[in-house]
């Protein structure tokens, strides 16, 4: 059934949202050029590696060594705009209808990331990440890495279709809020670097 609905509801949302997507393709291109669109590895499903699709945020900018510049000074005006509304997610509804995500599900982190876990912080990987989960809903990039793989390992347990249809209207308010965006100080949350 989640599978199912998961289908359905992203199918229909790309229709919906293609005006935005173009608009948001479109402000992307002009402002920080080709490629549109940003791809990364990350783990999936008992772990398996996958391709995330999403908008991208940030500029090429490098330093006169060749260097790319900070994360800080890349994340320009728009980039900021997309992360703070989430928009730059909406590609990865592409990845829900291949079967590589959930709509709602713990947020896929790194490939690096995976032989850090402890065995309990592991079982995120039991179920297909989403492009939101209880752990955004909660607190988002605002927690600690603990707490949001306790809150993903709690989602794993205890999902629900009313939990899920909890979570995506509690996603609601947290995109139009666009609080809790980034770790404090931070441009972006900061690396896993393992269990102390």
């Amino acid at each position: 059934m989640k599978r199912f609905i998961d289908l359905v509801a992203s199918l229909v949302l790309l229709v919906l949202l293609s005006p935005l997507l173009v608009i948001v393709g479109v402000c992307v291109l002009i402002t920080m050029g080709w490629p549109v669109f940003f791809m990364q590895r990350r783990p999936g499903r008992g772990g398996k590696i996958f391709a995330l699709l999403k908008f991208r945020t940030m500029s090429g900018a490098k330093d006169s060594e060749g260097n790319l510049l900070p994360d800080a000074q890349r994340l320009g005006r728009l980039g900021s705009f997309l992360r703070r509304s989430s928009l730059d997610e909406l590609p990865e509804l592409i990845n829900v209808i291949r079967g590589e995500m959930s709509l709602v599900g713990p947020r896929p982190l790194l490939p690096e990331y995976l032989p850090l876990y402890n065995e309990h912080q592991a079982r995120r990987h039991e179920i297909r990440p989403g492009i939101t989960g209880w752990a955004q809903v909660k607190g988002r990039n605002a927690l600690s890495w603990p707490e949001k793989f306790d809150l993903d390992v709690w989602y794993v347990d205890n999902q629900s279709l009313p939990l899920d249809l909890k979570i995506m209207w509690m996603t609601i308010g947290q995109v139009l809020r666009t609080s809790e965006v980034s770790e404090s100080g931070q441009a972006t949350m900061s690396r896993f670097t393992g269990n102390q």
